[in-house]
This record gives structure tokens, sequence and C-alpha cells, in this order.
């Protein structure tokens, strides 16, 4: 695993063995900070990494100069191995070793850009929890998107706040917006 760009582009992160992950592909990575390179200013946005398994996509983040970042994951080995490459490189990444699902309906914290990851293997229902969490408990802000990470057999399309999707190889990206009649709604 590399960091594609940014202060640390280049750097190799090899994680143990054996973590339980699959990590986004360098291709499908790249192709992602390309999309959001274009909407955002990284210095000024908040990231939660939802499912941050190695901490590939915080680390892109801190190397473009994001310091709010916020991974989740629930298996300590993972949140160990973030916590010691963060600190090795310097990067503002705060852990937090928690059931994303029950993070999402506990936490109050908004963030510009909102990055899911779960396994592969979930459910249709689990993978829809994700954003109706999300929206519900209000934690993207005015501006931001939510990045839910999955393969071709899963279908996003039709829930509330879809934006679109990308197609990199065998993983899709959907994009979930606050939509703006919702915005004008609630001012």
């Amino acid at each position: 695993m590399r960091i594609i760009s940014g202060q640390y582009k280049g750097r190799r992160i090899t994680p143990p063995k054996k973590l339980p992950v699959r990590p986004t592909t360098d291709l499908a990575k790249e192709a992602l900070f390309n999309i959001l390179n274009n909407l955002y200013y990284f210095d000024e946005i908040s990231v939660i990494d939802l499912f941050s398994g190695t901490g590939s996509i915080s680390y892109e983040f801190a190397s473009r100069g994001t310091e709010q970042i916020t991974a989740v994951d629930q298996n300590f080995g993972c949140i160990k191995f973030i916590n010691e490459t963060s600190e090795t490189f310097d990067m503002p990444i705060a852990t937090i070793k928690s059931d994303v699902f029950k993070f999402l309906e506990s936490s109050k914290t908004k963030a510009t850009v909102i990055f899911a990851d779960p396994p592969y293997g979930f459910t249709q229902e689990q993978f829809e929890t994700i954003p109706n969490l999300v929206f519900q408990n209000n934690l993207l802000e005015e501006d931001g998107v939510l990045i839910v990470e999955h393969s071709k057999e899963t279908d996003l399309s039709s829930m509330e706040h879809y934006a679109y999707s990308k197609n990199y190889g065998g993983c899709v990206f959907s994009f979930f917006e606050i939509e703006a009649e919702n915005l004008s709604e609630e001012e």
C-alpha cells in the first residue's frame, strides 16, 4: 500500500498480514482523490473514515493537509496499526475503536467527507443502514459528501440523498449529498 499524493507521496506502508482488511486499490484511491480534489481544499475539511481498516484513506487525507480526521474501526489490530502509522508520520488522525453502526447512532461529530468502506459481503440492508444513519443523525456538513465503497453487486442508487456512482474495476464509490431543497427547508 502506498500514499498516492501530498506530503508523504510515494511512501509505502506495510500493514500486518493478519488484519481482516481489503484495502482500496491504488487505482480506485487515486480516482477517488481526483474527484475530491475538484470539490474541496483538503486543509479546510474534516473527515470521518468508517471501517478504516489499515487507514489507507485516512493517510491520503492527512498527506494532503487535512487536519481533522477520525478513523473508526472495531478491530483492535487495525486501530493499533493506524495509531502507530499516524504517530510515525506525525499525522493528525484520531482513532475510535467502535462498531461503526453504534458510532453512527451516538456520534455528534459532523464532517465534510464521510468515507465508508464496509466489507463487500455486507447485505444490502447493512449497506443501506450507513447512509440512513449518517443523514438521520445529521453527521454531514452542508457542503459535504458521504462516499460508500462497495462491489458492483450492491446498488444504492434508489436511496434518498444518492447523487451518483463511479466504477473502478470491481470497486464502486456511491456518493450521497444533502440536497439543496432540504437545506432551504431547514433554514
